[in-house]
């Protein structure tokens, strides 16, 4: 799916155009460019009230239909001194309180409210347009999002319109600092990006960088929402896997993190949020801890993290192991290959990664109800038999079945997949240096983790720069009332503005 960022592409006609005092002339210039009666969800409505022509448009599904009835209604017993806009704007607010009512004076501006869901009215002899937010966005119900469920805790998760999730945010934070600044990104598109923080927490430069990085966008539009803006504010760095912001579509995660002075980036029609800055260590925690006991809480952060460890390291030390049997204690033998297969390790290695892999996809793409079918033929049709006919040998299968579910038990799936990638070039590098090359893979990853960071964020923190007290609250779940204080790499430059700790 590609997308043009040319952006002289994607400037519209109706760019700086003033709204006409001639009515027929306002009508035919929106017909024209929104293609009326060509588009068929574009509705326009025309009458007479007080003796001037009045223009109503509306998009066919984003509009509350009882709600634009009654307005109709209202707008019929108008005399001819009404239809005034000031007039109007302060009559349609007297008679309709619950609805934001508001004046524009260029068709730009009346494009991208139409467009957007509220309706546009135009009234002959006047030069602005009148704009009622009566809109109703299609949505479905907010539920537990697939990849960060939870066995106690709310179950409720974001969902693809952007004032549903706001208001998810608001309310667990009831904070009269928390902001929500609105920008509009694609030239065409012209898509909703809300950048949410509180004001007296976080650091106020970092919100001003994301902001102009994301009013700098330049391209047609974004409808692969909030990875498309990733890229841009951060930069493609194709060479390095690591991601530099976290998704999370759960909104306690969310507000958590703007507790903590993080910035949450919500873009209209998806269901994830970006969180940022972050560090490696965010990626690897999960709402799960915070729902149990302390120490049950620590038990299970440390049984993840050794399953990060597995998922990583553990594929290429055996292979280490397997290719220099001799340097093993006799008390180790038994990590060797007992069954040779009939093709060498590495490429069976590599062959049963990119078969869990192509499972993995075509699980994705597998009717929900065919899906178990498919699990029963990857488990026994491909491994066993693969294992019978001597293709593969029983221990890659068995270390490959063990480092998938360390994968899966990675929180963050953006990490699952870096560090796939770095269990690859460690298995290529194991095999051409034996320990040695597996020494230098290590050091190599090691480096590029060191110089990673995340708007300006170093990657590895709190390990380097090394801030003990802090590490120590990654590496063991801490109760919360102990845990009351924020990270100080993320603390505004000015401490004052902090709330006592």
């Amino acid at each position: 799916m590609s997308n043009s960022n040319n952006s002289s592409s994607g400037n519209s006609s109706e760019e700086n155009v003033k709204i006409s005092k001639y009515y027929q002339e306002n009508v035919d210039y929106m017909n024209k460019e929104l293609g009326v009666p060509d588009s068929f969800d574009i509705i326009l409505r025309e009458m007479s009230i007080g003796g001037k022509k009045v223009a109503i448009y509306s998009v066919n599904g984003m509009v509350d239909t009882h709600v634009v009835s009654y307005i109709l209604t209202s707008l019929i017993d108008l005399e001819r001194a009404d239809l005034v806009v000031n007039a109007l704007t302060k009559l349609v607010k007297g008679r309709i309180v619950d609805l934001q009512v508001t004046e524009v004076e260029t068709m730009d501006k009346v494009f991208y409210f139409l467009l957007s869901g509220p309706i546009v009215i135009l009234v002959e002899g006047q030069e602005k347009a009148i704009i009622i937010d009566v809109r109703t966005f299609p949505v479905r119900a907010p539920s537990e999002p697939d990849i960060e469920r939870v066995t106690r805790g709310s179950r409720d998760g974001f969902v693809e319109t952007m004032v549903f999730n706001t208001a998810l945010i608001r309310r667990r934070l009831r904070d009269p600092k928390l902001r929500m600044k609105l920008v509009q990104v694609g030239t065409r598109s012209k898509t909703d990006v809300c950048v949410v923080y509180i004001e007296d927490v976080t650091n106020l430069e970092l919100v001003r960088k994301i902001t102009e990085e994301l009013q700098g966008i330049q391209i047609d539009g974004i409808p692969m929402a909030e990875k498309s803006v990733e890229e841009f504010i951060l930069g493609s760095k194709f060479w390095n896997p690591y991601p530099r912001v976290r998704y999370t579509e759960r909104p306690d995660v969310a507000a958590i993190h703007l507790l903590e002075g993080n910035v949450i980036i919500v873009v209209d029609t998806s269901p994830s949020v970006i969180i940022a800055p972050v560090t490696y260590w965010h990626h690897l925690q999960h709402a799960e801890e915070y729902r149990q006991e302390p120490i049950v809480g620590a038990y299970l952060r440390f049984v993840r993290f050794i399953g990060i460890f597995i998922s990583v390291f553990l594929l290429p030390l055996w292979l280490a192991a397997a290719l220099n049997p001799g340097v093993l204690p006799d008390w180790l033998n038994w990590l060797g290959v007992s069954k040779p297969g009939t093709i060498g390790l590495l490429p069976q290695v590599l062959i049963a990664e990119f078969g869990v892999d192509l499972l993995k996809m075509a699980a994705i793409h597998t009717p929900t109800p065919l899906s178990t079918a498919l699990g029963l033929v990857a488990t026994f049709m491909l491994g066993d038999i693969a294992i019978k006919v001597g293709l593969f040998s029983p221990e890659v299968v068995m270390y490959i079945a063990i480092v998938s579910v360390g994968t899966f038990a990675t929180p963050s799936y953006e990490m699952a997949q870096a560090n796939r990638l770095t269990r690859l070039f460690l298995l290529i590098m194991t095999f051409i240096g034996n320990l040695i090359g597996f020494g230098i893979g290590i050091i190599l990853v090691f480096i590029l983790l060191a110089r990673t960071k995340s708007f300006g964020v170093p990657y590895l923190w709190p390990l380097i720069p090394f801030n003990a007290k802090a590490m120590g609250k990654v590496l063991v779940r801490s109760p919360v009332p102990i845990h009351n204080t924020r990270p100080s790499i993320l603390r505004p430059q000015d401490e004052s503005r902090q709330p006592e700790k």
